[in-house]
């Protein structure tokens, strides 16, 4: 008996749905999002790799900057000022959802100048503004760059990572919220990152489910309205808790997805092929260059003048060297060569491993396999959406 109960648990770990997503994996509550905040700055203390006199932008916010601390600087003076140890930057940060006054955000600072590396360096006080022109966030701090980048003046060098490129741990201190208020809200939006209305069909059944009552309704492929109960209203965030946690199985269409340019593909779960014959041959054309030198004899007497040198054409198998000159005759090479494949049967396939054993029946390539799935689905027996990167 015990023996029977063992194996009848196997059997239903095996079948277990083991392929279910959270929710709060596939799908966001509309207004809980972020935001993406962007500045002007500069960065100062470089070891003479900042911008080079060819970048005038950074030139004039130098002379701006100390314009505002009581420095003046003329006009005509301008060309004096050498920014080799400092660079203008962009600053990027992204504001999450519910960031308080007073809170740290990391930012990422990138150079816009011809500066060479910003190890080193550290960023003014810069205002982080959003699309609507409010300053968010001010940013300042040394860089981190992780790398870093080294020159001779012959103009060799050696660099690691991206030296044009750093970030600022906790570099941002927010100085204004987004206004969000989910307290005394009558319905909530769901928003799939993936529309499908099978995986909306079933997100509905969930958290009905979940919740024990039709509160969910789908408005599209990829939006769900739930009506928050009454026991919730004023608990909205510990709803919004519970509903993350349900598991759903999500549903996707049959794709193929192709990246010609690093030999890359990828089968979706549901992909099918009918059956068909397919040959595929590689047809190589390879052409080598090459030159043979005649070398006189030594102590060969010189060539009559104006005798000039004798170039044989290639095939004749003879050299000539008129006086002891020196001849050299091109040669090229040229070599076709065709595989012949027969026809292979594919079989046609109702799982995804039944299409992988069929397509490394043919015994081609990832590159072999592009062109062989793009005939099979011209052929209509790919049963998927070929998608090419």
């Amino acid at each position: 008996m015990r023996r029977y109960l063992i194996l009848i648990l196997g059997i239903l770990f095996l079948v277990s749905p083991v392929e279910a997503a959270r929710l709060k994996d596939i799908s966001a509550f509309k207004g809980v999002r972020t935001n993406h905040l962007f500045g002007y700055g500069l960065i100062v203390g470089l070891n003479g790799t900042g911008d080079g006199s060819s970048s005038e932008f950074t030139i004039r916010s130098i002379v701006n900057m100390l314009e505002r601390m009581g420095i003046h600087i003329d006009q005509d003076k301008l060309n004096q000022v050498k920014p080799k140890n400092i660079a203008a930057a962009m600053v990027t940060a992204t504001l999450p959802p519910f960031s308080r006054v007073g809170s740290r955000i990391d930012v990422t600072v990138s150079s816009i100048g011809d500066a060479k590396n910003l190890q080193g360096g550290t960023l003014l006080l810069t205002p982080l503004r959003g699309v609507d022109q409010q300053v968010y966030a001010l940013a300042q701090g040394p860089i981190l760059t992780g790398g870093f980048a080294a020159g001779g003046a012959a103009g060799g060098g050696v660099q690691k990572n991206h030296p044009t490129v750093g970030m600022i741990t906790k570099g941002a201190l927010i100085e204004r919220e987004v206004p969000v208020n989910l307290n005394g809200k009558k319905e909530l939006f769901l928003t799939l990152f993936n529309p499908d209305f099978s995986t909306a069909e079933k997100t509905k059944e969930a958290i009905n489910r979940s919740l024990n009552g039709s509160y969910s309704t789908c408005l599209d492929s990829g939006t769900l309205s739930i009506t928050v109960p009454d026991t919730y209203q004023e608990r909205i965030t510990e709803l919004i808790a519970s509903l993350e946690k349900v598991e759903v199985v999500p549903d996707s269409v049959a794709k193929v997805i192709i990246n010609e340019k690093t030999g890359t593909i990828v089968l979706g779960e549901n992909v099918r092929i009918s059956t068909v014959a397919v040959a595929h041959g590689n047809l190589n054309i390879q052409i080598k260059e090459g030159s043979n030198v005649s070398q006189p004899l030594p102590f060969a007497p010189p060539p009559p003048k104006g005798t000039g040198t004798t170039i044989v054409p290639p095939g004749s198998g003879t050299v000539v060297a008129p006086g002891g000159s020196t001849v050299v005759t091109p040669e090229s090479s040229v070599t076709v060569k065709e595989e012949g494949q027969a026809l292979v049967i594919v079989a046609g396939g109702v799982s995804l491993g039944e299409v992988i054993r069929a397509l490394n029946a043919i015994g081609a390539t990832p590159r072999d396999l592009i062109s062989i799935l793009q005939s099979i689905k011209a052929a209509g027996a790919l049963q998927a959406d070929l998608e090419i990167l």
